[in-house]
């Protein structure tokens, strides 16, 4: 969502027209309104494929994500028709698919004059250069398949990377660098005494919950989307927790000693450019996660656990030296002359 506002504010500062927004949301998710006020056109929301948890709210059940799935297929390609009749409507010369999979659907089923470009750290996953941790061949397969299908009759990939890679032309693929509010270019960071955590599956907030209620010298600023916890509920006199809002987030890592999270791209990018230590706790059986946490650890970012090792993220962030920051930093700061250079 972040990337979208990032590359939403570039393109109308550069003369562009962004003539609507489609965003898949699901039933475990909510989508934060700082998406809905940072967006300056429409915004269609449709319901899309995704991933199903154990009952614990942890790991990825890939067998039940898959049959939950299938068993949505007619439902699904209603939200597809859709798409297509947004684009109708439209007619935009670009249709910039953010590995939203029904959009890969749409192209794969009806012609476009609209060209397909997908954008996303999963097509680095293709670079004949990249690098996989020790993974179920059968979760690799299904991700390949995913993207396949998502990436339908793309125009071009543009695979957003932790750092500088040569272009991978045999499949299509340019690397760029992650896409950044202008906000976090352009903020000031700081260091104070507390720890900032972000967690997608309800689960890992639970884990977290506990470990503090025997450490509670440690301060701990906990984001997540769950439905089931008030934004700015305090759970203990160290421990508070905050429903995710740009700003908030923005503020809160700004300043904070490390940043402990699941491994998605977007904020372990934000706190690299901040120089902020960072503990990537993937989900089992998620295999994008699995691989982005393996990839920022080689970029540098920080370390990689199994679980949120709180204790680990301290030990590590009292020695952290930032030396990868400034080459980081300066890769970033190419994004906007790449894009516009690909998008042209």
């Amino acid at each position: 969502m972040t990337q979208a506002i990032a590359m939403q504010n570039m393109l109308l500062k550069h003369g562009h027209i962004v003539a609507a927004v489609l965003i898949g949301k699901s039933e475990r998710r909510e989508i934060p309104s700082y998406f809905y006020e940072n967006i300056k056109t429409e915004i269609v929301a449709i319901d899309s494929p995704n991933f199903l948890t154990d009952k614990d709210n942890r790991t990825v059940d890939l067998p039940r994500t898959i049959t939950y799935n299938l068993g949505k297929i007619p439902f699904y390609w209603k939200n597809v028709l859709k798409i297509k009749r947004l684009v109708e409507l439209h007619k935009p010369d670009y249709v910039i698919n953010f590995y939203e999979f029904l959009c890969g659907v749409y192209f794969g089923n009806f012609k476009s004059k609209a060209k397909h470009i997908c954008i996303g750290h999963q097509f680095l996953l293709e670079h004949a250069d990249f690098q996989f941790p020790k993974i179920s061949k059968v979760d690799k397969f299904w991700y390949f398949v995913n993207t396949y299908i998502t990436s339908q009759n793309a125009h071009l990939k543009l695979a957003l990377s932790f750092r500088e890679m040569p272009n991978d032309d045999t499949k299509n693929i340019k690397v760029v660098p992650p896409l950044l509010r202008q906000e976090v270019l352009e903020i000031e960071p700081g260091k104070s005494d507390y720890l900032q955590a972000y967690a997608v599956n309800g689960g890992y907030t639970k884990d977290i919950i506990a470990w503090h209620k025997n450490h509670q010298n440690v301060k701990i600023h906990l984001f997540s989307d769950r439905k089931d916890i008030e934004d700015g509920t305090v759970i203990d006199k160290t421990l508070v927790f905050s429903k995710l809002n740009d700003k908030k987030f923005l503020n809160s890592m700004k300043d904070c000693l490390g940043y402990a999270s699941t491994a998605g791209f977007e904020s372990i990018c934000e706190a690299m450019y901040l120089g902020k230590p960072v503990l990537l706790v993937p989900p089992k059986g998620h295999f994008e996660q699995q691989c982005n946490a393996l990839d920022a650890v080689l970029a540098g970012a920080g370390i990689k656990s199994t679980f949120f090792d709180i204790e680990a993220l301290l030990n590590y962030a009292a020695a952290h030296q930032d030396d990868s920051n400034k080459v980081f930093k300066d890769w970033v700061d190419t994004a906007e002359e790449l894009f516009l250079k690909y998008l042209s």
